[in-house]
């Protein structure tokens, strides 16, 4: 059995090539638990306010503050198996 490590590594690598696009709000939460489980809490400053892009994935990975790096990465790992059906 691999590691949560190699598993969360693992749905990184099948997130880029899942056969259908997931929806914004779906690919927000995916990015927020990928950097939560990489990095672990936000850090660094807040994108300026007419950066929209950049302020969404700020914003996606700021409301996991305070979850586990391993909880986020089961649950990205998780994510991850649930698109790719």
């Amino acid at each position: 059995m691999a590691t949560l490590q190699e598993q969360f590594e693992l749905a990184a690598l099948e997130a880029k090539n899942l056969k259908k696009r997931p929806d914004n709000d779906t690919l927000l939460r995916m990015y927020g638990l990928y950097k939560q489980g990489s990095e672990g809490d936000v850090n660094g400053p807040s994108p300026g306010m007419f950066d929209f892009v950049a302020s969404a994935k700020y914003q996606a990975w700021q409301k996991l503050e305070g979850t586990s790096r391993e909880s986020a990465m089961k649950k990205y790992v998780d994510l991850v198996a649930s698109l790719k059906d």
